[in-house]
């Protein structure tokens, strides 16, 4: 893998070993950032980290800081290992934590982010669907962008309980991204 664009374009990124984590590709990463469009600035909260590559391609696009949130000791390690490589561990903060501990210390913490690139295991994203949007909220800015990679076939993987103003769904071979751009509130 590696950053597709920004201050670290080109620069290679480790993953986790094994097949726990499903990385997201390079072409998918490109695209969801075309979508986006600039993310000069903003804070950022990389949800069930793995890599890092989402949260690593947010600053190397620009953005201010980014939070990585992983419950595995391992994604936690190479986050960690792949910001120090790319120099970002001043712009780079690395939880390991289960997402619903993370996102109440991060709302007790009076924190809120701009853009939230949350990939969860496929597996895991029917069960949490309904939780995680009530989670979520409460740490998005007005206006703010939810990311959600998911299988391309199955359920409506948007969570509940977002302030959704809009929504643009793309499909990649068997991975699927919709971005949520919330409402101003």
């Amino acid at each position: 893998m590696r950053i597709v664009a920004g201050t670290h374009r080109g620069r290679r990124i480790a993953a986790p070993p094994g097949r726990a984590t499903r990385p997201t590709p390079d072409r998918v990463r490109e695209a969801v950032f075309a979508i986006l469009g600039s993310v000069e600035g903003l804070d950022v909260l990389d949800l069930f980290a793995g890599s890092g590559a989402l949260g690593l391609e947010a600053l190397s696009r620009g953005a201010a800081t980014a939070t990585f949130v992983d419950r595995s000791p391992r994604a936690v390690a190479v986050i960690r290992a792949n910001a120090a490589a790319l120099g970002l561990e001043g712009r780079a903060r690395v939880v390991r934590r289960d997402w619903r501990a993370a996102l109440a210390a991060e709302r007790a913490a009076g924190r809120r982010y701009g853009l939230c690139l949350c990939d969860p295991p496929y597996s895991l994203l029917p069960r949490i669907a309904g939780s995680l949007g009530m989670a979520l909220s409460p740490l998005m800015s007005a206006g703010g962008t939810v990311v959600i990679e998911h299988p391309s076939a199955g359920p409506d993987p948007v969570p509940k309980g977002l302030p959704i103003a809009s929504r643009i769904e793309r499909t990649y071979g068997d991975t699927a991204v919709s971005v949520l751009r919330l409402e101003g509130r």
